[in-house]
């Protein structure tokens, strides 16, 4: 996430974290509600409610930003509904390197693991369109910059909490269409206006997604994605306007190690914007 001048303005803006309690509790039901129904419809073994995932990566890429240049786990939950339309689960993410983080009031560097507890849910219509939904909750650096911790939080200033909603739609089986938009300026993506105040730039993302090659166990897919907004000139990605943020590619290739298949991903990641360049190593471990 980027770092919040000190000159932002504080901007009171959270969440009821009665009602939250109330949705998730409400979701947890039906999730197990569905989950009943769907053990006592089983002819067999084959569906699995929930499932579990574990990747080890050089560096974090997103959408066209490195999130963390460090080597880091990511770990996944989730459940998937029997029909495979519905996916409900949390992404989280730990860095075993830091960055230097400066606390407020002392003004020293800090070192800060990257820390990261994502919400994530999609709802697929078809094979070729989806819907999705995404509380990004990074709070790397929170307390070691002087702030007080509020997983629930959704104070625009203070950096670490957002969501945005995306669509997602297959023009060919190989070929992504992909939008999202962050929601109500949400960790900064906002701009500041002559007199101080805080206009929020509903930032959108487009991706295109394609896969070109493909040979056994091994595949190259090219990307190329843009961000803009049709508030502010300021978006959450780019400092002045709109531009292209994310090109590159992608090769996965199952690495066969005895008996046992290792899926990689080797990404090649220029940002335009930004004029850097990164390779990304993705090794899923299950």
């Amino acid at each position: 996430m980027r770092q919040l001048s000190k000159e932002m303005k504080q901007v009171n803006y959270c969440i009821n974290k009665r009602s939250i309690s109330t949705v998730l509790l409400c979701l947890f039901l039906l999730l197990s509600a569905q989950y009943a129904t769907a053990q006592n419809d089983l002819t067999n073994d084959e569906y699995q409610a929930f499932s579990v995932g574990a990747n080890v990566k050089n560096m974090h890429l997103w959408h066209g930003s490195v999130v963390h240049p460090g080597a880091m786990i990511a770990t996944s939950i989730e459940y998937n509904s029997k029909n495979k339309k519905f996916t409900f689960g949390f992404w989280g993410g730990a860095s075993f390197s830091t960055i230097d983080v400066e606390n407020n009031t002392t003004g020293k560097n800090e070192s800060a693991y990257y820390k990261e507890v994502s919400i994530y849910n999609k709802y697929r219509f078809s094979d070729a369109f989806f819907i999705e939904a995404v509380s990004h909750n990074n709070y790397t650096g929170v307390e070691e910059r002087g702030d007080e911790l509020q997983f629930w939080s959704y104070d625009k200033t203070q950096g670490y909490n957002f969501v945005d909603v995306s669509l997602g739609y297959n023009v060919t089986p190989n070929t992504l269409l992909y939008l999202a938009t962050i929601v109500n300026g949400g960790s900064g993506d906002y701009e500041i206006q002559t007199d101080g105040s805080l206009k929020n730039s509903w930032t959108h993302y487009f991706e295109v997604q394609s896969k070109v090659w493909q040979k056994r166990d091994a595949s190259l897919s090219l990307f190329a994605g843009g961000a803009w907004s049709f508030i502010t000139d300021k978006t959450f990605y780019t400092n002045n306007a709109g531009n292209i943020i994310n090109v590159g590619a992608t090769l996965n290739k199952d690495v066969k190690i005895g008996t046992y298949k290792l899926p990689i991903g080797v990404t090649a990641m220029w940002n335009p914007e930004q004029e850097k360049i990164v390779l990304q190593l993705d090794i899923a471990l299950f």
